[in-house]
């Protein structure tokens, strides 16, 4: 099978020639930039500064000859800006706190604080107050919560609306361009358009802006989902409205070259608990992620995904409902996502993208061997029968030892090896 057949074959719950690999496709399944890095001298790679495409979380680049030595097989189209409302354009070098030479966009423009702190700009406009924060001795930025006084009496809701606009016409020139050179590739294509995240509490603080007006403190937007239900459905349906109005636009430029998209970065799930209830979630999520799967599903081929990280088992049966296809990251840590569970339980109605190994354990402070062994288990459970694209729990971390991800990689080698072979671990 080719890259693409092999995802096309496991999202339709049929079993591929071997298990599909995602690093790096999107900012929930990429690699810290630091690890790229990293990853670049294991492999002999030609030697150059990483280009840093997510600077929130800090992500690197995976170029196509990293790409190859790792055995990739999705293929990532990117938003048209970044979190903090800059283009990936024009790049430049600069130096991080830990001391490695990056390029980054034009755009990204810092200053470092009294505290030795790194303070990161909306838009790349120092004349703005910052929107992010990465502290002395971290590696990835923090929000900065800019919420102004709420007056109740004045609370509209087209202020939490401010960035979701019609698409504008040079991102599509950009995705007529992006989403058929990465279907050349021939992998199978994740597409992150954007405007689809209903409550995504990254998103609420609004760092891309550069004076965000509304409910942005992300305490103020957890209470006003329970106590100004009323707002938020109108912030929803609102945005629900544009978002259907650009799918359409953005699919008619990208067409079928695109075969995943990413809807939702909301998380339900803490590590024992949950955000809200399953009530919560079918009364005023629901409507809009249906509204958006069902148009997906009736005008293209595209599989829609959705992130959610914690303990979030018992959403599941209403991710389905709303008609999601995929869940990531199955973050099998935490209460209630045993690996074995899931996939008996939802196996044949979901896919998962992800719970290949522990990002907060295993990998980063695990042996090689500790890391192999949860990747031949978690390889074992869920790519019975397909339903199983091959990803960490979330995005490889700074700090994680090189041996460890290529003990990750070797390790699903070998399960695809064995397979092949028709043996078990």
């Amino acid at each position: 099978m080719t890259s693409k057949e092999r995802v096309l074959a496991t999202l339709n719950h049929r079993e591929p020639d071997r298990v599909p690999i995602d690093l790096g496709g999107t900012s929930v399944t990429g690699i810290h930039i630091s690890c790229v890095a990293a990853l670049r001298d294991y492999y002999g790679l030609e030697k150059r500064p990483v280009k840093l495409h997510e600077p929130y979380q800090m992500l690197g680049w995976v170029d196509e000859d990293l790409k190859q030595a790792m055995g990739i097989d999705v293929e990532g189209v990117f938003p048209y800006t970044t979190m903090f409302g800059f283009k990936n354009v024009n790049w430049k070098m600069w130096r991080t706190g830990w001391g490695q030479e990056i390029l980054v966009p034009e755009d990204f423009r810092t200053i470092t604080d009294e505290n030795g702190d790194t303070l990161i700009f909306p838009e790349g406009d120092t004349t703005a107050p910052p929107s992010g924060k990465m502290p002395k001795g971290f590696y990835f930025f923090d929000t900065i919560i800019r919420q102004e006084p709420i007056d109740e009496d004045r609370l509209n809701p087209e202020d939490n609306l401010e960035e979701f606009t019609p698409v504008a016409e040079d991102y599509l020139e950009q995705l007529s361009q992006a989403a058929p050179a990465a279907a050349a590739t021939g992998r199978a294509v994740i597409a992150s358009f954007g405007g689809t995240a209903f409550g995504d509490i990254a998103l609420v603080p609004a760092p891309f802006l550069k004076y965000p007006k509304g409910i942005r403190d992300i305490t103020e937007w957890y209470i006003s989902t329970s106590t100004r239900r009323d707002y938020i459905h109108k912030v929803f349906a609102r945005q629900c409205e544009i978002a259907l109005q650009n799918l359409e636009k953005i699919h008619r430029v990208v067409g079928d070259c695109v075969d995943v998209v990413f809807i939702c970065g909301t998380d339900f799930g803490t590590q024992t608990s949950s955000f809200c209830s399953v009530a919560t979630l079918r009364e005023l999520y629901m409507p809009y992620y249906k509204q958006v799967n069902d148009w997906i599903h009736k005008h293209t081929n595209w599989k829609t995904f959705k992130h959610s990280c914690g303990a979030v088992e018992k959403f599941i049966d209403t991710f389905i409902e709303s008609g999601f296809d995929i869940l990531n990251p199955v973050q099998c840590s935490a209460a209630g996502m045993d690996a074995a569970h899931l996939k008996a339980k939802y196996g044949d109605r979901i896919v998962f993208w992800g719970g290949g190994v522990d990002t907060q354990k295993t990998l980063p402070f695990g042996t090689p061997e500790e890391v192999r062994a949860q990747v031949l288990e978690r390889c074992e459970i869920f790519s019975a029968n397909g339903g199983f694209v091959f990803n960490t729990v979330h995005n490889v971390q700074a700090g994680t030892p090189v041996e460890n991800i290529v003990a990750m990689i070797e390790a699903v080698r070998e399960f695809n090896g064995m397979k092949s072979r028709g043996t078990h671990v």
